[in-house]
């Protein structure tokens, strides 16, 4: 029999429709095709591996409970890369317009720091992004003070974590009866609804984060103050577009900080990037701005771990 892949669609929906095969094992079959030969195409700039896994169990599930199924039911389908779609930047299959379009998603998210006070409100709060060319927003500082940890372990557990004692009177406290170092998190208060207030409660960086897809789930943290949501949008940003993790970690890096876009100078996308009227200020490699990612996880049911190769930053097992 012929490999799900080479069906064309309308006898691929039917055998998913008959339950002979199932979404799930029709879009494995594509994403390994795609795996297999894409290298040395280059035809689809951006896979999304896990988000078509995770959309294929719906229909699965969905068409398991006796939902009706559409006439594509199942089918795995390709979208070009200049066309608007929900949950994914528009790059027309350039990286340095998915690099320009999270600057821009990060100068907006910042842009109202100062309203952080007003909590899930500012869920919808848009933020406006300049498609050719920066807005030109500040907002993220410079400041560094954290460590990350991540781990995954054998019967599936996985925690990610980031430990913080901030600046000056926070390291200064511990508390011996519960082993932990008070930090001070007051310097987080800038003005507006997120002003110093008796009771009041200050925006912070901590960003330690899980991504779940299916069964496996993954824990990712870096170090890096304002930095840490811009490190994770863009390693997470490439894992979408079908970069292996430790690639999308090992990759240079930018950040923007007071205006200006610091980038690591052996980023491909710089000139591409000053282009779009970005302040570009080139870092050495490795630069401690650009934060220090860990990631450990759960995948088929086995646990694994990737570190950074910036900052003294490891990865192990025990």
């Amino acid at each position: 029999a012929p490999a799900l892949w080479r069906l064309d669609a309308t006898t691929l929906a039917a055998r998913i429709r008959s339950g002979s095969t199932t979404a799930r094992a029709a879009t494995t079959s594509v994403l390994d095709r795609i795996a297999a030969v894409n290298p040395h195409l280059n035809a689809l700039p951006d896979v999304l591996t896990a988000r078509a896994l995770a959309d294929a169990d719906a229909l699965d599930a969905a068409l398991a409970a006796g939902q009706p199924p559409g006439s594509l039911h199942g089918v795995p389908v390709t979208v070009k890369v200049n066309v608007d779609m929900a949950g994914h930047a528009t790059t027309d299959g350039l990286v340095a317009a998915r690099d320009h379009v999270a600057v821009e998603a990060t100068g907006g998210a910042f842009e109202v720091r100062d309203r952080a006070g007003e909590g899930a409100a500012l869920f919808d709060h848009p933020i406006v992004i300049g498609d050719t060319a920066t807005r030109r927003r500040g907002g993220p500082r410079a400041y560094l003070h954290t460590a990350g940890v991540a781990t995954a372990g054998v019967d599936g557990s996985v925690v990610s974590s980031l430990v913080s004692v901030f600046d000056d009177f926070g390291s200064c406290v511990f508390v011996e009866d519960g082993g932990f170092v008070v930090n001070n998190r007051a310097g987080g208060f800038t003005s507006g609804a997120n002003a110093p207030v008796a009771g009041g409660r200050p925006i912070h960086t901590l960003a330690p984060a899980m991504t779940i897809t299916g069964d496996d789930v993954m824990a990712i943290a870096t170090p890096g103050a304002d930095g840490q949501v811009q490190t994770l949008l863009q390693v997470l940003a490439r894992l979408d577009a079908g970069v292996g993790l430790a690639e999308a970690i090992d990759q240079p890096r930018w950040r923007s900080q007071a205006g200006r876009l610091l980038v690591e100078a052996d980023h491909a996308e710089i000139e591409a990037l000053a282009a779009r009227g970005h302040q570009v200020d080139p870092r050495d490699p490795g630069d401690p701005l650009f934060g220090a990612v860990v990631a450990a996880g759960v995948a088929d049911g086995v646990p694994y771990a990737v570190a950074d190769w910036r900052r003294a930053t490891w990865a192990g097992a025990c």
